[in-house]
């Protein structure tokens, strides 16, 4: 019997499909929905539906005594609440370098002398073409916080070791949490 690794396949090939009609059947404040008729790479036509999404932003902001601020809200397509890293969508124009800031400063009332671009990722990438910019914050100074309007959320800090171990056991769920903390974990900390 041969080994498993045998059987791997369909190196070197181009796997693009080619939208045929772009069909939105929804357009909203911060999702349009399609359903396109594609062409797939030996030529057949499909369907694939998609979400298209401006992306948005996270910040795992980690003070000088490794204390990082995350917040509780409520998350209605999910029906709970979620603990997480500050995040947000980037606004009609805006860029992720000026929204993170943005960001940061709504819900925690830190601003950070130094912000670094820490992952870049796609949270939902078989439907949606959202990107989600993480970025590390440092060198923090509170000047008062700012929620949105219709932002309810509790804040507090733990320890970044705490988070991680939080992010292991299950308790946080979120994946952008998950990708900034894991992310730093291995990474910034060597």
């Amino acid at each position: 019997m041969s080994d498993y690794k045998d059987r791997e396949f369909g190196a070197g090939k181009v796997f693009k499909e080619t939208t045929a009609e772009k069909r939105y059947v929804f357009k909203g404040r911060i999702i349009n929905v399609r359903n396109d008729r594609i062409l797939l790479p030996n030529g057949a036509e499909s369907l694939r539906e998609s979400v298209e999404h401006r992306g948005g932003v996270a910040v795992l902001a980690v003070d000088d005594k490794g204390y990082v601020p995350i917040v509780r809200q409520y998350r209605y397509p999910t029906g709970r609440e979620l603990w997480e890293i500050p995040a947000g969508k980037l606004e009609v124009g805006e860029q992720p370098d000026e929204a993170i800031h943005r960001e940061l400063r709504e819900e925690t009332g830190l601003v950070a002398g130094k912000m670094t671009p820490l992952a870049m990722f796609y949270p939902t990438c078989g439907y949606s073409s959202e990107i989600i910019r993480v970025y590390l914050a440092t060198d923090l100074t509170y000047v008062g916080a700012k929620p949105d309007d219709d932002e309810f959320l509790e804040l507090k800090y733990v320890k970044i070791e705490d988070l991680y171990k939080m992010c292991l056991s299950g308790e946080i769920i979120d994946g952008k949490t998950l990708v900034a903390v894991l992310k730093y974990c291995s990474t910034e900390r060597k």
